[in-house]
């Protein structure tokens, strides 16, 4: 399988020739009167914005805080014993050494496009060349953080099919990220390398906007943060009356008010003025408050959508939809729509799965017979399957519906089993597995039932391969 590979090497300093585009003396050494160099040869390629030594002066920073968290008491004491002259050394020192390394990181990074791949080079220590084919690049998304927006610079992330990590550039002015981005889009749906710089961004069609009041009367009725709440009043109040010990007890509280916060405020932010636009190269997604994010959910790579509708969504018919993606790592696919009507699910679902109904795959759904009770006394009503001519269907929750959708082109292998008390009420559950490393389950089935749809299922699963056509981006 041919995958995104990463060469280490230490490359020596040879003649680098200057790079078109590249700011004046990118490719050129500095040299001082006598003519010898006092700088070492920049890498072939461009260079990234001048503000991203500032990202990386931190770290030397950090690295000597982790020393000193490490020993606190020692620190503590060598702290006792220093003077106002004696700080004033150490800043003098510690400050120049994190600038002079995010300078070299910042000498030694740079990114070169030719006609078959996009080539990263990076290191200050060990040099590393990430060679990226152009055909394997399924998602490029551009990020606009706070503080790269004030400064006008974004960052590219890439998601290569085959590979699980990410590569980056960080940073880019923000008008080179947005046409960096649509010329790597462009070599990937293969257009001519001399016709790609020009091909520009390519056009969008709004499909659906959440409304800030929406998506807060959402959050309100979804009762994950209540219940966190909740837990992060309750929990410090135990522990205190258990230890007697306020600071045992905000120790407790402080892990728990970032629970609250991740998923009330901060869910808000990240997820504030979504949009989902159409657009030849796939679904386009926008959003952030603060941080702002650019996103594509790469055409033919969507793996499972799963369909949540909250107890108190219910009445208003919202839906919230999130996506597992091939190639992607556990970190990329997520929310697909934070919450929306129906009729708009329906419609950008009809995008991302071509010719599959969100009406009709629910009608399909079956529920597991009434001895499942024995089994799962609690939630064995919430327990359905079916199938369509295009997916397979899964549901499971009560106060929490989760519809899954799995298309039969996408499973790799499915699985029959049993416990032993399931094998004694002559119960099983159909697993299938798809490839973004997840599954869909369909629990409490009538034994028999089950094993018929382990075959069934692997027979569509093959012809759905079969019958897949190749899907290149904007064809």
């Amino acid at each position: 399988m041919s995958k995104q590979t990463s060469v280490q090497a230490s490359e020596q300093a040879g003649p680098a020739a200057p790079v078109e585009g590249a700011p004046s003396g990118a490719g050129e050494e500095a040299t001082g009167t006598s003519g010898r160099s006092l700088l070492p040869r920049r890498p072939e390629g461009k260079p990234l914005h001048p503000v991203t030594p500032w990202r990386r002066a931190w770290a030397p920073v950090a690295g000597l805080i982790a020393f000193s968290m490490h020993d606190f008491q020692r620190t503590q004491e060598w702290f006792s014993h220093l003077t106002g002259g004696w700080l004033i050394v150490a800043f003098a020192v510690v400050l120049p050494v994190a600038a002079a390394y995010g300078f070299l990181s910042w000498w030694f990074t740079s990114y070169l496009v030719t006609d078959t791949e996009l080539r990263i080079r990076t290191g200050l220590v060990f040099r590393r060349v990430a060679h990226i084919r152009l055909d394997r690049i399924q998602a490029v998304d551009v990020g606009r953080p706070l503080l790269a927006r004030v400064a006008g610079v974004a960052k590219l992330k890439l998601d290569v099919v085959g590979a699980e990590s990410k590569d980056e550039l960080a940073f880019l002015a923000e008008r080179e990220a947005v046409a960096l981005r649509a010329e790597l889009l462009a070599r990937a749906a293969g257009i001519a390398p001399e016709a790609a710089p020009e091909a520009g961004e390519a056009p969008a069609r709004e499909m659906l906007r959440v409304e800030p009041r929406t998506l807060v009367v959402g959050l309100l009725l979804m009762g994950s943060g209540w219940g966190v709440l909740l837990a992060a009043i309750l929990v410090p109040l135990a522990v205190y009356a258990a230890s007697d010990s306020v600071l045992v007890a905000l120790g407790t509280l402080l892990p728990a008010l970032g629970g609250v916060w991740a998923s009330t405020g901060g869910r808000f932010l990240k997820e504030y003025d979504w949009t989902v636009a159409e657009s030849p190269d796939g679904l386009r997604l926008d959003h952030g408050l603060l941080d702002r994010e650019h996103a594509t959910v790469p055409p033919g790579r969507v793996q499972s959508v799963r369909i949540t509708e909250p107890l108190l969504w219910r009445r208003r018919g919202w839906l919230r939809v999130d996506l597992e993606i091939a190639g992607a790592g556990k970190d990329k696919g997520g929310v697909l729509i934070p919450v929306a009507a129906r009729d708009e699910v329906a419609e950008v679902l009809a995008r991302v799965l071509p010719g599959v109904g969100l009406d009709e795959a629910v009608r399909e759904l079956a529920p597991v017979p009434a001895r499942a009770v024995w089994c799962a006394p609690l939630m064995w009503r919430g327990y359905a399957h079916g199938v369509t001519d295009a997916v397979f269907v899964t549901r499971s929750g009560l106060l929490r519906r989760r519809v899954t959708l799995v298309p039969h082109a996408k499973v790799q292998s499915v699985r029959f089993g049993q416990g032993p008390w399931e094998r004694r009420m002559g119960l099983a559950n159909v697993t299938v597995d798809h490839g973004a490393n997840g599954s869909a389950a369909a629990q409490l089935r009538d034994a028999e039932e089950a094993r018929a749809i382990v075959d069934a299922q692997a027979e569509r699963s093959r012809t759905g391969r079969r019958e897949a056509r190749p899907y290149r981006w904007m064809t």
